[in-house]
């Protein structure tokens, strides 16, 4: 009788929680971390907006619409400090709810920032009544003594004050949000470092430093050896893999040693927050870091934030953050990316640059490292044009999202990315040569070679099967070819026909045939994708638009999705 009731109350129970949705977490699948909302994987068609953008009504009224038009599915939002709480123990979540409820109005989710006791490494977004006691919220000084608008992280009254308004900021998220997950991941502090110098000179952190670096620090760096950032490593090593010692003795003495004091500090800072808020609301959490880049050091760029290659000391500090992730405003955008898709922190981009860009760069970012999102800063500015480059993209992937969710971390895709610099690269499949190539380099559209920058091409391939694959992007061109294949002498000038384009006896020598099988362009389909991932055919393409059999392309200005089926012949 008892078993029976018991079984009663469990089916029950599972009754009710049909169709309630679970609550935003990170699962694992082969080598990506994906974000689950509303119970299936969700990938951050993303922007951010201007640090000014969310602190008045009118404004966020007047621009989520506008975002909802450009096809976003996601919004970061900051959430002041300084508005939540205006008097110390009072607060005002006047904007969080209008955040939430135009969010919910427009179909977007939201991730709120935590501007609170730094934001681009100032205590800009602190309350006044905080600022101006800075006897007991003291401040981080520099080498010559100087006080700095930067609060100080060894200060227990900062943490307090901070971390009580963060706290209460989670509890408020909660019981207005719990159930329906507009809220789906929570960014803690903003591009937190120390500038002017690489770490706090503060009384506190002197004698911090000259301390012995904490023992389970140096345990946590010994287990993990043989996993460990090389940049970590490298320096560790060259000061002789001390285990003891204060921070000068076991990483050397100089500003890179300054930093990862100072990493260990924020870290353990942001720890106690972290704690906070799973404690309540277990979202994920993560931080954001402000590049190292231009051959700047330590200090001249916010030191000790969460950085690529401090990623280990933060790890080790704050284990209840998620992930790490860049904000990219420099050049070289493939090669950034890359130092932050690593085995131990997944590619999440909360703030890029807001260009015409965007676009192929979401495409690679998906398909080269399995992005959780991409988001460009200031994107209440961006155009919402149906024909603009990033409406148009985040149209196409969100068209892709149920097989790119399907096949994140099977390595069954790569991400295209060129400029005029970087026009080519080859990838293999099976007995396959891939060569994939900027749009620009058909000599066809007058811009390739009138002068004018070439827009960036970009985009995913998808390996399918043998032989079958999906091509999406912009602005790329793609040739199929079997290893080994010897393919005749092309001539450098061929028109849209396929024919010569200036007849002549050297375009028509040819080297000799050696046999062997060739890769041949069976078909190329037009299509879209339905939300359950079924493919919809649109039109094909196999005439001038494959060059009749010679590759596949996207031009620079359209945004497509090829299903490509491929056959071999003697």
């Amino acid at each position: 009788m008892l078993k029976n009731k018991l079984l009663i109350l469990i089916i029950a129970i599972a009754a009710s929680m049909q169709g309630q949705s679970q609550i935003p977490h990170l699962i694992k699948q082969g080598t990506a971390t994906q974000l689950v909302v509303d119970n299936k994987p969700f990938l951050i068609l993303g922007g951010e907006l201007g640090n000014s953008s969310a602190s008045a009504v009118s404004d966020i009224e007047s621009i989520f619409p506008k975002l909802q038009k450009m096809g976003l599915n996601t919004v970061l939002v900051p959430a002041y400090w300084d508005l939540i709480e205006p008097t110390e123990g009072q607060f005002d979540f006047s904007l969080i709810d209008k955040t939430i409820n135009q969010a919910r109005e427009n179909q977007l989710k939201v991730v709120f920032l935590w501007f609170g006791a730094w934001k681009n490494s100032m205590s800009c977004y602190a309350p006044l009544w905080f600022k101006q006691d800075y006897k007991k919220y003291p401040r981080a000084y520099t080498q010559s003594g100087k006080p700095l608008e930067i609060a100080s992280s060894f200060s227990g009254n900062v943490l307090q004050a901070d971390n009580k308004a963060f706290t209460e900021l989670i509890k408020h998220i909660a019981s207005v949000d719990g159930k329906d997950n507009t809220v789906i991941m929570i960014q803690i502090e903003n591009e937190i470092g120390m500038l002017e110098n690489a770490r706090d000179y503060s009384k506190e952190a002197n004698g911090l430093f000259e301390a012995q670096v904490p023992e389970t620090l140096i345990k946590y760096l010994s287990k993990n050896k043989k996993t460990l950032h090389p940049w970590l490593l490298d320096k560790w090593r060259k000061a002789g893999f001390k285990t003891k010692g204060n921070w000068q003795e076991v990483f050397g003495n100089d500003v890179y040693t300054d930093e990862i004091f100072m990493a260990w500090s924020y870290s353990s800072y942001v720890e106690k927050l972290a704690l906070s808020a799973r404690s309540i609301h277990n979202i994920p959490l993560y931080v954001n870091a402000a590049m190292n880049s231009r051959g700047r050091k330590p200090g001249e760029y916010p030191s000790a934030g969460p950085l690529a290659h401090l990623i280990d000391i933060w790890q080790y500090g704050a284990p209840n953050i998620d992930l790490l992730a860049p904000d990219l405003y420099d050049k070289g955008f493939a090669g950034w990316v890359a130092q932050y898709k690593l085995h131990n922190n997944p590619l999440f981009i909360p703030e890029v640059k807001l260009t015409d860009n965007n676009g192929v760069q979401a495409f690679y970012a998906f398909g080269e490292h399995d992005a959780i999102g991409y988001c460009p800063f200031s994107i209440e500015n961006g155009n919402d044009n149906p024909d603009a480059p990033t409406v148009k993209a985040y149209a196409k992937l969100k068209e892709l999202t149920p097989l790119l969710t399907k096949i994140q971390g099977k390595g069954m895709s790569n991400g295209l990315l060129f400029d005029q610099e970087n026009k080519e690269r080859i990838l293999r499949y099976d007995d396959l040569k891939i060569i994939s190539r900027h749009f620009f380099t058909l000599p066809w559209d007058p811009r390739a070679t009138n002068g004018s920058t070439w827009p960036e091409g970009g985009g995913i391939i998808i390996r399918l099967a043998k032989d079958e694959y999906i091509v999406a992007g912009s602005g790329i061109v793609i040739e199929f070819q079997k290893e080994g294949e010897n393919k005749y002498t092309e001539s450098k000038n061929l028109g849209e026909d396929g024919f010569v384009s200036q007849g002549g006896n050297e375009s028509l020598k040819q080297n000799t045939w050696n046999g062997g099988s060739r890769a041949g362009i069976g078909t190329v389909d037009e299509i879209s994708i339905s939300p359950d991932g079924t493919f919809n055919y649109l039109r094909r393409l196999n005439g001038d638009q494959t060059h009749q059999g010679r590759h596949v392309r996207i031009g620079v200005d359209d945004f497509s999705i090829l299903h490509v089926k491929l056959y071999e012949y003697k």
